[in-house]
């Protein structure tokens, strides 16, 4: 069976993007926004040369050193930041105070303060924001929220996600692996699994139990973690993550990475080409920023692991083509329509385009981000103090509206 993903048409008006910071994230989003009817892009910023001359050229656009050049740029109407993330809260700031729109990348800020000073500047300004994105966005995890929420299956009564991969021995600038200036899984990757689950169970979390670990010293910080979360409801949900690279759970979407590309399975090989690797941070840049690669359109859907929810009537399996219901008939297979563009990443820019265009405004917004941060915190804190972190900043999953609840409902009877 095949349910079609939303897919982005073209806007007579389309949006001026600018993009502050050509790493990995930026040149996913640029990529992204590229194949996107709806969005134009009008500039970028970096401190590297190398990104900024590459999409200079490929796009005709201005590519400024400083982001504040970028900011300034009356073309630009949104503002994408993936800059490095002790950065993420003056940046946003400086957007906002330009009158700009923001989509901010995971971990909205390092601190709830922080989190606190982007939405106050951002509700002076009247700007929208996002926070984003993480794999919440992907159309897997929205649709099995459709499910949840349409009733088909009954009550929710837990999630289970897990993730098993190398991240922590990808080549690394200094301060990703320095957990207090957001290096890390806590701020880079668990941020992911924090927002899955919270879309699925509602958004309220009410208590943190974790462990983390940190088994090599020669990347002292968080490597790989276990946590429960409790919900005011009563749903648990537990997440498991290791960046270690030893086992890679992309075994089990039969060797389709993240982001939907097919992949081989080849156990330790990042820790191998890390000892091979003479300057870590300058690999990095030459390895992951704009221009480095031309890696194309995936072809399957984004996922972050296993993603399980179990519900009074059966289970929920997000994968790479779509998503899985296993009930007392067995198990039933509902594809999503691949669609144009990069899944994930363009219902971010979807999101951002509804708020501008139609005043839909956006589940992950500046309290949302401020939510999914605590709870990391908290596991950070559990795992540092032993015991249960109680929550105070919680904020529940916007209602969804009636017209997108009876496309839920179609879709959940189809793969019923």
């Amino acid at each position: 069976m095949s349910v079609a993903s939303g897919v982005a048409s073209a806007d007579p008006a389309p949006i001026g993007l600018g993009i502050a910071g050509l790493g990995m994230a930026g040149a996913v989003m640029v990529q992204a926004a590229a194949a996107h009817g709806g969005y134009v892009l009008r500039a970028a910023a970096d401190p590297h040369p190398a990104p900024r001359t590459a999409f200079a050229r490929d796009f005709n656009a201005r590519a400024y050193e400083d982001i504040g050049a970028l900011c300034a740029d009356p073309a630009v109407e949104v503002v994408y930041i993936a800059t490095p993330h002790q950065f993420h809260a003056p940046h946003a700031i400086l957007a906002a105070e330009h009158g700009k729109h923001v989509i901010l990348e995971k971990p909205m800020a390092l601190t709830l303060a922080d989190c606190d000073a982007i939405i106050a500047a951002v509700e002076r300004a009247k700007v929208h924001l996002i926070v984003g994105h993480t794999h919440a966005f992907d159309p897997a995890v929205r649709l099995m929220h459709a499910f949840i929420a349409a009733g088909g299956l009954g009550r929710l009564g837990m999630i289970h996600s897990f993730n098993y991969t190398n991240f922590l021995y990808r080549p690394r600038r200094p301060e990703e692996l320095d957990t207090a200036r957001g290096g890390g899984i806590l701020f880079n990757q668990v941020p992911h699994q924090v927002d899955i689950v919270r879309l699925l169970a509602g958004g309220l979390v009410r208590s943190v139990r974790a462990q983390t670990t940190g088994l090599d010293p020669a990347r002292p910080t968080e490597g790989s973690c276990a946590a429960l979360l409790q919900f005011d409801d009563g749903v648990a949900a537990s997440l498991v993550y290791s960046g270690y690279d030893y086992f890679d759970s992309d075994e089990w979407h039969f060797g389709i990475s993240e982001r939907g590309a097919r992949k081989t399975i080849d156990h330790g090989a990042a820790r191998r080409a890390l000892m091979r690797t003479a300057d870590e941070a300058r690999a990095r840049t030459e390895t992951f920023a704009y221009g480095s690669s031309s890696p194309g359109l995936p072809p399957h859907q984004p996922h972050f692991g296993i993603t399980i929810a179990t519900c009074e009537r059966g289970e929920l399996r997000a994968s790479a083509d779509g998503l899985i219901q296993y009930d007392i008939r067995g198990a039933t297979t509902c594809e999503i329509d691949r669609g144009t563009g990069i899944p994930g990443r363009r219902e971010v820019l979807d999101d951002m385009r509804a708020a501008l265009r139609s005043g839909v405004p956006p589940i992950h917004d500046g309290p949302w981000g401020k939510a999914t941060l605590e709870v990391a915190l908290a596991i950070q804190q559990s795992a540092r103090e032993g015991r249960d972190v109680d929550l105070k900043h919680q904020v529940a999953v916007k209602p969804i509206p009636e017209d997108k609840r009876q496309k839920y409902m179609v879709e959940a009877r189809i793969a019923q």
